[in-house]
């Protein structure tokens, strides 16, 4: 019998595209996956359509159209306080979750090992096992989710290799604070490692708290690959343009790994973010901030009064709740049970875990419900929550 490869035998496909699936098929409001359910900035898709239309239409430079790049140092440079060099440091790829795979695969030997923090973002650890890697797990306590360096370092053998780090955090919504972050540079000087971060909400901040960028802290730019992207601050997560910050070796190692995983990232679309990039103020950012702490204060209040148990996120778009009104359930069926219920589809707690019995303490199952969605529609999902607290 014809079979797969070892290496894959042992995935699954990803739960929040399921999920997606699920909603679709039942006509569900889908508060899964972290897409916005409204448009780019005007002057965004204006600047895709003149790109489109002036011949912007074949290959790139498979590192990324030169405009976008220099587009991204400079919006980077700003925001970080430290020189970005866009010929020896950027790399554009398709979105930053080929950022994460091609930083990973890029860097990771077979043998070696790398650090989740659990939850963790799904795509994580099938790409650790492609790259050969075995992953060590670091559990985050609810409700704070914060890095205890003990447990950290407790982690961390002669095979260690790098450790992988998501703030603010998806699906938590974790912002590291300093102290948090001292400790993993700390651990990543102490054992040479490589420290590769998904910062891809990094304007998503809420109650004055800031975002530290890991490679900013001292001696850690040599050592950190930095994955950012477009999609989630331009509500463009169809476009599928993403980039990575590494030192000029490890960018090196990075590039050649995207050149022959996917070539480059669209050329129109690259040619529209540069445009984007250099047109938007600062100013973009900060209310775009003020605007999704709105939507998370609105959205966990709803959650609340109907019955979920739940904290206001510090960052990201999500937010982690228990369903006690769904006890007795796995997470998966309570998904599933939340759409057959109210029409809302969510993502079980699962599949941010290494096992499903760890993000089902007492049998109540765990959910993530994203909020980046229009008013109206955060509106007609009260109705549905406030419906279904009327009838339990």
């Amino acid at each position: 019998m014809v079979q797969a490869a070892q290496r894959v035998l042992h995935f699954t496909e990803s739960v929040i595209r399921e999920v997606t699936r699920w909603a679709d098929e039942s006509g569900a409001l889908n508060l899964a996956q972290g897409f916005p359910d409204y448009d780019p900035p005007a002057l965004v898709l204006q600047a895709a359509q003149r790109a489109i239309a002036s011949g912007e239409n074949q290959y790139s430079v498979t590192w990324g159209d030169p405009r976008l790049r220099e587009a991204i140092a400079r919006k980077v440079s700003r925001f970080w306080g430290v020189p970005i060099d866009p010929q020896r440091h950027i790399t554009v790829t398709c979105g930053a979750t080929e950022g994460v795979a091609a930083s990973l695969l890029a860097v990771l030997n077979p043998g070696d090992e790398v650090v989740l923090f659990e939850p963790f973002y799904e795509n994580y650890l099938p790409v650790s096992h492609l790259a050969g890697a075995t992953a060590k797990f670091v559990r985050l306590a609810p409700p704070d989710y914060r890095i205890e360096e003990d447990a950290l370092r407790a982690a961390i053998t002669p095979r260690t290799r790098a450790l992988v780090l998501n703030t603010p955090g998806n699906p938590t919504g974790h912002v590291l604070s300093a102290e948090e972050l001292d400790a993993v540079r700390q651990v990543c000087l102490e054992h040479d490692l490589i420290l590769i971060t998904d910062e891809i909400y990094e304007h998503f901040i809420y109650d004055g708290r800031r975002h530290i960028p890991p490679a900013t802290l001292p001696d850690m730019a040599e050592r950190t690959i930095s994955v950012g992207g477009l999609s989630k601050t331009l509500a463009i997560t169809g476009w599928r343009v993403g980039y990575v910050i590494a030192p000029p070796e490890l960018s090196n190692a990075v590039r050649k790994v995207h050149d022959f995983l996917t070539v480059g990232a669209p050329s129109p679309l690259q040619v529209a973010a540069a445009e984007a990039l250099n047109a938007l103020p600062d100013s973009y950012y900060t209310e775009l901030a003020h605007t999704y702490q709105a939507k998370r204060d609105r959205f966990v209040s709803l959650l609340q009064q109907a019955g979920f148990r739940c904290r206001a996120p510090e960052g990201a778009y999500y937010v982690m709740v228990e369903a006690p009104m769904l006890a007795g359930l796995d997470d998966t069926s309570a998904a599933r049970e939340l759409i057959r219920r109210v029409g809302i589809a969510a993502v079980p707690g699962s599949s941010f875990y290494e096992t499903k019995e760890a993000s089902t303490p007492g049998r109540v199952p765990l959910l993530r419900f994203a909020f980046c969605k229009k008013d109206e529609t955060l509106a007609l999902v009260g109705e549905r929550l406030a419906e279904m607290a009327r009838a339990s």
